[in-house]
């Protein structure tokens, strides 16, 4: 496990994917986001990803069925990932020069 997966712990969720985001600060996790480095067997970086609370992990990863289109679910993924990143910079974890 990254710095950058670690730092996800005891965050809140940035994927917020209402009604299903269960807000649960204990069962937030790193959940990597689609990228042209993901394959088989294969994640995205570890700086490509959100804070998600476990039912949002649950919904981006497709373990929860729900009504919520999944454009609309990569569109809320994608949205955390830049709310985590700019929550890494603040926390001194990504350092941009």
């Amino acid at each position: 496990m990254s710095k950058l997966t670690a730092a996800a712990r005891g965050q809140e969720c940035t994927i917020q994917l209402y009604p299903y985001c269960n807000g649960n600060t204990e069962t937030t996790v790193f959940c990597h986001a689609p990228s042209e480095d993901k394959g088989m067997a294969i994640k995205s970086p570890d700086f490509w990803g959100a804070d998600g609370c476990s039912a949002c992990h649950d919904v981006v990863d497709g373990r929860m069925k729900t009504d919520i289109p999944r454009d609309y679910v990569y569109q809320a993924h994608i949205r955390g990932v830049f709310r985590t990143l700019k929550r890494r910079i603040q926390q001194g974890l990504i350092i941009i020069k």
